[in-house]
C-alpha cells in the first residue's frame, strides 16, 4: 500500500489499521509506506514495483502525476486498486477497483447542509495544495450552498502556521460565519483559531478522530462528513487478495462507496463507540 498520507495525520493511521487488520486475516503480507509529496509517493509505487509485489493499493492525489505510476505496475502484471483519491480517473489507468467516496458528491451534500443551517458566507479551508480530491471537495460545497465559497490554502502540516493565518483572515473578514475544514486535525485547529479571533463563525469539518468526537458534543465542531479511513484501508487489500485467490473483483470494476456519512450530535455517541475500537 502506497499512500499520500502525512506522517502523524490520525486519519492515515486508520486506513494503515485497516489495511493491517486484512493482511493479517488474510495471511498476507503488507508492506505500507507514503510520502505527502508526489514526486515522492511515485517514486515508492517503482519501488513496490521493482520489489516484484502481488498487488498495489494505492492513492491518486494527483491523477496526472501519480496514474502513469499505476499503468507502469499494471504493464508489469500486477493488480492495482485504488483507495481514498483518485476516483474520476482510476481506471484511466488501468486500475482494477477503487475504495471510497466520490469528494464532490461529499461537497455538495456538505454544502446542502450549510445552505439549510442558513449559511451566507463560506470560507473553505484546503490544506494540500494540489490535491485534486479536497479541491473537489470545495467546489461541491459551493454547488450544495448554491453561491460562491472561498478557498483558503494553508499548509496541513504546520498547524501552528494554519492557526496563524485562519485567526488573521477571521479577525479581518467578521462575515464568514462558517468555515468548512476538509480534515479533522486541521479543523480542530481552525477552531482554536476561531475562538482568539473571537469570530462568530461556526466550524464543520471532513473525515473525524476521537478528539473530534468530543468537539461535537460540545458544539465546538458542528457536524463532520465521514468517509470511513479504515474501511477504505481495509477492503482495498482484501480485494486484492480475494482477486488472488478466487478470481473475483470486488466491486465488479467500479467504485465502492464507503461514504460520505454525517456524524453530528444526534448521532456522535454510536459513531464513538466505533472510533474507540479503532474503526471510525
Amino acid at each position: 500500500m502506497v499512500s499520500h498520507g502525512a506522517p502523524g495525520d490520525t486519519f492515515w493511521d486508520l486506513v494503515r489499521q485497516g489495511a493491517e487488520d486484512a493482511a493479517q486475516k488474510d495471511n498476507i503480507e503488507l508492506r505500507y509506506s507514503s510520502n505527502p509529496e508526489v514526486p515522492e509517493q511515485a517514486n515508492l509505487i517503482q519501488n513496490a514495483i521493482d520489489s516484484g509485489v502481488d498487488g498495489i493499493a494505492m492513492t491518486m492525489s494527483n491523477s496526472q502525476a501519480l496514474g502513469p505510476a499505476a499503468q507502469k505496475a499494471v504493464d508489469a502484471g500486477i493488480p492495482v486498486v485504488g483507495l481514498n483519491a483518485g476516483m474520476t480517473d482510476y481506471q484511466n489507468y488501468g486500475m482494477s477497483g477503487f475504495f471510497g467516496q466520490d469528494e464532490t458528491v461529499a461537497g455538495t451534500k456538505a454544502g446542502e447542509r450549510l445552505a439549510a443551517e442558513g449559511a451566507q458566507d463560506v470560507l473553505c479551508v484546503i490544506h494540500e495544495q494540489g490535491n485534486s480530491s479536497q479541491e473537489a471537495r470545495c467546489a461541491g460545497v459551493a454547488q450544495g450552498l448554491g453561491k460562491k465559497v472561498e478557498n483558503l490554502y494553508v499548509n496541513g502540516m504546520d498547524l501552528t502556521s494554519v492557526n496563524s493565518t485562519l485567526q488573521a483572515k477571521l479577525a479581518q473578514d467578521p462575515n464568514i460565519d462558517w468555515v468548512m475544514g476538509l480534515n479533522a486535525a486541521v479543523s480542530m485547529t481552525i477552531a482554536d483559531a476561531a475562538a482568539s479571533a473571537n469570530s462568530a463563525a461556526k466550524i464543520a469539518t471532513f473525515d473525524t478522530n476521537a478528539q473530534l468526537m468530543d468537539a461535537i458534543r460540545t458544539g465546538k465542531i458542528q457536524f463532520a462528513i465521514d468517509q470511513q479511513p479504515y474501511l477504505q484501508g481495509y477492503m482495498a487489500v482484501d480485494s486484492l487478495w480475494l482477486a488472488h485467490r478466487n478470481g473475483t473483483t470486488v466491486g465488479g470494476g467500479r467504485p465502492v462507496y464507503t461514504g460520505p456519512s454525517f456524524v453530528d450530535s444526534s448521532n456522535v455517541e454510536v459513531i464513538a463507540e466505533a472510533v474507540k475500537e479503532g474503526l471510525r
